[in-house]
């Protein structure tokens, strides 16, 4: 019974040493870029630059009721906020 003991600690002892063998490469190999990709990717890259410059800016203010509201309610408002018995000489 003692072997049987022994013998499952040493195979629970040995199973985290196992799972750090490298028998699966998790890293294929780093492949080079040929002269003529690099060229391709620079044109690619040149084109897309060009493209974000056609790209208008976006407009100041995106309020559709900006147009419809006045002025005067905001003053108002402003006037309203004062504490009572404050004058604003």
């Amino acid at each position: 019974m003692k072997v049987l003991r022994a013998a499952a600690l040493l195979a629970l002892l040995a199973v985290p040493a196992y799972a750090q063998s490298p028998t699966v490469n998790l890293m294929p190999d780093v492949k080079t870029r040929t002269p003529e990709e690099k060229e391709q990717d620079a044109i690619a890259d040149k084109a897309y630059r060009e493209s974000l410059r056609k790209i208008p800016d976006a407009k100041a203010s995106a309020d559709p009721w900006g147009a419809v509201r006045s002025e005067a309610p905001k003053a108002a408002v402003a006037k309203s906020r004062t504490k009572p018995g404050n004058s604003a000489n």
